[in-house]
């Protein structure tokens, strides 16, 4: 019972580790990549819809994003949706499509964009470290009926140790992206 819940725990940071990957690939370091519009919601008939859903978005080239939406009538709607964002892109429309030239970062925008990262990285773990607490709860509650304190108190360690082990991930994956930013 006790390997179950730790396995559990080690599953649900893995996962945290995961969707910081993918909260980070949101924000841009001097390129285009799709993957920048991914936290874009578009009012698309009265409900929020993703971006993604509603649009081609390919990459012509290193500083270009083109989307070409599947319903025309939805082209000043994700524009719009572009414009509220906080990503600071301008999109330029030509009645079928839209452009987006992504601009070089100043360094302003570069250490606000270091900021973000570090925000995304300690909501990471604040949600590895809640994972560690329900997990010690879990064993805490077997401690009353199924096993020892001190196999309790083992158990603990061990799901310690595997929260430092994904805090150190959440630090490395913030290092990279970090780097990957300041580059000019």
């Amino acid at each position: 019972m006790p390997q179950s819940i730790k396995a559990d725990a080690s599953e649900r940071m893995e996962k945290a580790i995961g969707a910081l990957k993918r909260d980070l690939a949101t924000l841009r370091a001097g390129r285009a990549t799709p993957a920048l519009l991914d936290r874009i919601q578009v009012e698309y008939y009265g409900a929020l819809t993703p971006l993604n859903q509603l649009a081609n978005i390919n990459t012509p080239d290193s500083r270009t994003l083109f989307i070409q939406p599947w319903d025309k009538s939805s082209l000043s709607d994700i524009e719009r949706a572009i414009m509220k964002s906080d990503l600071g892109l301008t999109p330029s429309n030509d009645g079928a499509s839209i452009r987006i030239q992504v601009p070089m970062l100043t360094e302003e925008r570069r250490t606000e964009l270091v900021k973000m990262t570090k925000k995304f990285g300690e909501e990471a773990k604040v949600a590895i470290r809640n994972i560690r607490r329900d997990a010690n709860d879990s064993i805490k509650k077997l401690e009353k009926s199924d096993i020892s304190e001190d196999e309790s108190k083992r158990h603990q360690d061990d799901i310690q140790k595997t929260t430092d082990k994904f805090v150190a991930e959440v630090d490395k994956v913030l290092a990279s992206k970090e780097k990957e930013i300041m580059e000019v």
